[in-house]
């Protein structure tokens, strides 16, 4: 036993320890999003696991390359240091955890934790850290057996030099090609099956009004919409409801969707929605809004409810389905699935609507949020719709990848910062938050209205993968208003915290994350469709009527 614990020690990487502990460390500082044990302790172990390895590899070119060592005492001391110093840094960094992560439920109004757990963390960290450990040691084991059997044909360092590709090429085709793709595939078969099951298992009557998609009336058949559909389609605010809050007469809103099993292609899909918002009189009311919902179908209902509420009911919406997956999994094995649906649902609607009166026919703008959001703003080049441009955008939550929102947010006002930028002069495109920013600008709307609605602790809207080596521009200045204070960014580390973040994006309160409140929708429908009839006493009041249907189901 002795002996294999002797054995084990002599394995043991100094610098990797080192450098492991400290990634360990910075890993339980503060990002974006606070994090429960169990998520913080796979954090902390992939992120040690990394740093050990970082540093074993710094350890083996130093062999390498033949410097000098130190003599054996020296060596053996030096661990004993560098062990005794990792302990210290591990249970220091552990005990500050509480404070970091009170630090960000703090800025998002959520109560303080007594203890993040520091004990459980630990104990979690272990599992993913002695797994990728394990798989770099393999890894490495690989490169020195084809190294070795190299040799017999080729220099020592050619044969170190073509190890390393081969086993490289061979681990990402087995990772990439083999198991990421089967699992993504898998993936995208179960939430296909479980759509349908869910509709099966708990059967909902299709509605009876002639104007709801999926009534015996429509031409969408009720079974075909989807779950998340039939969500969008019956849970809107009737008539009835939207006199009741906003004090005066209304009509119904008209709710327009089309599934993925509605017909067998996109363009029939596409077709269908415009034949189906014919049918309902969606081109007679005074607002028509293209809808791109999330990767399942999902359309988050403040955002258009407070539209609805907004416009008495005068308008009509239109969205379409195009995947079964939720919005990381979707943008991972069918990026362009959500960008092809939008152009093909917003050709057939703006093709027919451009034929109407321009002065009956509806106003119209594009909405999206999250994967919607980003899909929404490739519907259409601008160029192609110039002669007869659409009104504007609501674009909530635009993920890091967003073609529209990068550039305008490359170009902003120079002393605007990257979590609310301001863009020229404002009378084309504006940026929102939570403290109602877009009503500030230093010109009059133009004749296109685009906003971007966005929190600075989104980690869908702020990750970035040059968060990997370089400190995010929004970090630079003054923070957000719900971003902690003591939020650093650390190489490598930073970024396994976004990325980790973006996975919990919708666990946060509401108004804070990528969870998106009535009243911040409120405020940017407002300045998109300047709605007839509204002062801030009236804002006001609907912001709090509307206050709790933000506890409504979210995206799954």
């Amino acid at each position: 036993m002795a002996s294999l614990i002797q054995r084990f020690r002599a394995k043991l990487s100094t610098p990797g320890l080192l450098l492991g502990t400290l990634l360990f460390a910075v890993s339980l500082t503060p990002s974006l999003l606070p994090r429960d044990f169990v998520l913080q302790g796979i954090l902390s172990g992939t992120s040690f696991a990394i740093g050990y390895g970082l540093g074993a590899w710094g350890g083996w070119l130093w062999e390498y390359m033949e410097l000098q060592l130190p003599p054996g005492r020296v060596s053996r001391a030096i661990k004993i240091a560098a062990a005794l110093l990792c302990i210290l840094v591990a249970l220091v960094s552990l005990y500050l955890n509480t404070g970091w992560q009170n630090s960000v439920r703090k800025v998002m109004d959520m109560p303080p934790l007594e203890s993040a757990h520091p004990i459980n963390v630990a104990l979690v960290a272990i599992a993913p850290a002695l797994i990728l450990i394990a798989i770099g040691s393999l890894i490495a084991y690989g490169i020195s057996l084809v190294s070795r059997w190299l040799r017999r044909f080729v220099p020592q360092r050619v044969a170190f030099v073509l190890s390393v590709l081969v086993v490289g090429v061979f681990t990402a085709y087995l990772f990439n090609g083999l198991l990421l793709r089967n699992a993504l595939r898998a993936a995208d078969n179960f939430f296909e099956r479980l759509d349908t099951l869910q509709g099966q298992m708990n059967p909902t009557p299709a509605p009876t009004d002639p104007l709801f998609s999926g009534s015996s009336a429509s031409l969408v058949a009720w079974d075909t919409i989807g779950r998340d559909g039939r969500v969008y389609v019956e849970t809107g605010p009737s008539k009835e409801k939207i006199e009741e809050v906003i004090g005066r007469p209304a009509m119904q809103p008209l709710r327009v969707y089309v599934g993925m099993r509605s017909a067998p292609t996109l363009e029939q899909r596409a077709q269908m929605a415009l034949d189906e918002l014919k049918r309902v009189g969606g081109f007679s009311r005074s607002v028509l809004v293209v809808i791109m919902p999330v990767g399942t179908g999902w359309v988050d209902p403040p955002g258009i409810d407070s539209l609805e509420y907004l416009q008495a009911g005068d308008v009509a919406s239109v969205a379409l389905q195009y995947s079964y997956l939720t919005s990381p999994l979707s943008f991972l094995i069918e990026p362009t699935y959500g960008t092809d649906a939008a152009q093909a649902l917003f050709k057939a609607v703006y093709s027919y609507w451009t034929t109407l009166p321009r002065d009956s026919r509806p106003r119209l703008y594009l909405h999206g949020l999250s994967l919607g959001a980003l899909s929404s703003q490739g519907a259409t080049e601008l160029y192609d719709v110039l002669g007869d441009p659409y009104q504007g955008a609501l674009w909530a939550g635009p993920p890091f990848s967003s073609p529209t929102w990068g550039w305008a947010t490359a170009n902003r006002q120079p002393d605007s910062p990257e979590w609310l930028p301001r863009f020229r002069n404002g009378s084309s495109i504006r940026f929102n938050n939570q403290t109602n920013a877009v009503a500030k600008a230093d010109a009059e709307w133009g004749p296109m209205r685009i906003v971007f609605l966005q929190y600075a602790s989104d980690p869908v809207v702020f990750f970035s993968y040059d968060a990997l080596y370089r400190r995010p521009a929004w970090l630079e200045g003054e923070r957000g208003p719900d971003v902690s204070p003591d939020l650093t960014w650390y190489p490598v580390v930073t970024f396994l915290q976004l990325g980790l973040d973006m996975a919990l994006s919708q666990t946060s309160p509401i108004g804070h994350g990528h969870v998106y409140a009535a009243r911040d929708y409120i405020d940017s429908w407002v300045a998109v469709v300047d709605p007839p009839g509204w002062d801030t006493a009236h804002l006001d009041a609907l912001k709090e009527a509307l206050e709790p249907t933000d506890a409504a189901p979210r995206q799954p």
